[in-house]
């Protein structure tokens, strides 16, 4: 197991600890259908998109949303997957476009607002140049400045003749090639809370390498406490959210790197400069009720930098929070978290941002 598969490993377990741990009475009502507040979940963990998930859910129908969140996990993957040959994201880059079904189509029009609102810097047509560094296939390498200069041409989400109604898309720029990758898990773990709902299920805990979604409140009637894990030491936590009902989703370099002659390259790539964002930023964290937009920001958030990360988020304030760690270890907050978020460290330098 390589280095940031560890991470994720070691972040599930740090996420299931702090969050099903019970944290004591916080005075709410809602037990959740009929479960006693001491039941325990049925969880299923599955390896799918790369990483190590876990899914959760209490109540009587625990068992059946959790086996059918990893049906609906595995079909997503395979999906969307640009690794499996099969996959729709894979046929439309062969042919340059096509058809789109329900799920690609909603991740397109997600993808392509996020472009537009983030002034470009989310890009999904940033694949040849994840691909040229080696984080498509971890076969890492640093790439030639002509190689990245040619791929770079490549990324322009705005040459897509894309048609949400017909639901099709055009690639009119050859060689362009699309990833949703840095919104597809999000997407994912938004599906699978509207699939327990469905279901009936009140409380459960989806967490899919990190991108943790929850679904209402813990058995208890209390808030679930999502631990974030520290960018800079994989057994140790930066601090930790209490939510319901949201996603908490996180970003950082630790989470896919490579080294070569003795520098540090992340996969958290600038789609201006095609190399790793060098923002002042080490770690995102986003707090959400929509987990896709919660994904895509969190990448988005990281490579703008706290000033512009910090101006995006009061012109979209009512949407998200977030949590910005900067390298000198200062934690940057929105003041919808300022309740919300405890830093693991009580000599942690914290500014509010408001």
């Amino acid at each position: 197991m390589n280095r940031w598969k560890k991470s994720i490993a070691l972040l599930l377990a740090m996420v299931m600890v702090c969050a099903m741990a019970l944290a004591g009475c916080s005075g709410k009502n809602g037990e959740t259908d009929g479960t006693d507040a001491n039941a325990e979940p049925y969880s299923k963990d599955i390896f799918a998109m790369d990483t190590y998930m876990t899914v959760s859910a209490y109540g009587e129908q625990g068992e059946k949303a959790v086996d059918s969140a990893v049906k609906e996990i595995n079909r997503l993957d395979a999906l969307l997957s640009t690794g499996k040959d099969t996959s729709e994201v894979s046929a439309l880059n062969k042919n340059e476009g096509g058809d789109l079904s329900a799920d690609t189509n909603a991740l397109m029009d997600a993808a392509l607002d996020l472009y537009e609102s983030t002034d470009h810097v989310f890009d999904i047509t940033i694949y040849p140049v994840m691909k040229l560094w080696g984080f498509t296939d971890q076969n890492y390498k640093v790439p030639s400045d002509g190689d990245l200069k040619a791929a770079l041409e490549l990324v322009d989400a705005s040459t897509l003749d894309y048609n949400q109604s017909k639901k099709t898309v055009d690639f009119t720029v050859k060689g362009t090639k699309i990833d949703f990758g840095g919104i597809a898990k999000g997407y994912t773990s938004a599906t699978v809370a509207q699939l327990y709902r469905d279901l009936g299920v009140t409380s459960g805990l989806i967490n899919l390498g990190g991108n943790v979604q929850t679904v209402g409140l813990k058995p208890d009637g209390s808030e679930w406490r999502i631990g974030i894990q520290h960018p800079e030491d994989e057994n140790a936590m930066l601090g930790v959210v209490t939510t319901h009902d949201e996603a908490v989703i996180t970003s950082g370099g630790y989470e896919r790197n490579f080294e070569e002659d003795g520098v540090v390259y992340h996969h958290i790539i600038d789609p201006s400069t095609g190399y790793p964002a060098d923002s002042g930023l080490i770690s995102v964290t986003i707090v959400s009720e929509d987990g896709t937009l919660a994904d895509g920001l969190s990448t988005s958030l990281f490579i703008m930098g706290r000033e512009k990360a910090t101006e995006y988020w009061k012109s979209h304030q009512k949407d998200f929070d977030f949590i910005l760690c900067e390298e000198d270890g200062t934690l940057v907050v929105s003041s919808g978290l300022k309740d919300r978020f405890t830093p693991a460290d009580d000599n942690a330098k914290v500014e509010y941002v408001s």
